[in-house]
């Protein structure tokens, strides 16, 4: 069974979320909502789905990407979830296109930081540290983002909001950096 995923706009997306004790995480309500997040992320598809996406202001997230790519350092990330999450960005971002199943269809150029560390609490609501980098460091900001009310699109450069398919159409393949360039005005000089 599959969770409705909510959109831009539904007011839960920029609320703050609800901690969750660890008994509450072991608990079969929560354990039975992680499985349904999980479906509801792998069929949307998606590498990351907070419980605000589903309409309910908890702590929660699940994530798990299959993708590999060097270009934005990405790297298969086996399932897991985090919940209560405490984020302490690295000091080098990076740029890169983002999409969110809340902002259905369309994709943006946001920074991020590249190397992150985590707090957070596990599926069995025991303490884990992640230390992570390259895409999956963009995944768990992404979906911390979502925890405390944020969306990509707070955070994008808007001149690059696009749908997926001009992404794909004029945007794919190309350096960030070109792409940044191309969609931004040219700073006019004074006199001209």
């Amino acid at each position: 069974m599959n969770l409705k995923i909510v959109q831009a706009g539904d007011p839960v997306l920029r609320r703050g979320t609800r901690a969750l004790a660890a008994a509450e995480i072991a608990g079969p309500e929560i354990q039975q909502l992680i499985e349904l997040m999980r479906e509801t992320m792998r069929d949307a598809p998606g590498v990351g789905l907070a419980a605000p996406q589903i309409g309910l202001p908890l702590a929660l997230a699940v994530i798990e990407d299959p993708g590999e790519s060097d270009e934005t350092e990405r790297a298969p990330t086996p399932f897991h979830v985090i919940a209560n999450p405490r984020l302490t960005l690295g000091p080098e971002t990076v740029e890169f296109f983002e999409g969110c199943l809340s902002v259905d269809g369309f994709q943006g150029v946001v920074s991020r930081a590249r190397t992150v560390h985590v707090e957070a609490l596990d599926h069995r609501g025991k303490p884990v540290v992640i230390d992570a980098s390259g895409w999956y460091a963009r995944i768990l900001q992404h979906e911390i983002d979502h925890l405390n009310g944020t969306l990509y699109i707070d955070r994008m450069r808007t001149r690059t909001f696009a749908t997926n398919r001009n992404v794909g159409r004029y945007l794919a393949g190309a350096p960030i950096a070109e792409v940044v360039a191309a969609l931004t005005p040219e700073t006019t000089k004074p006199g001209v």
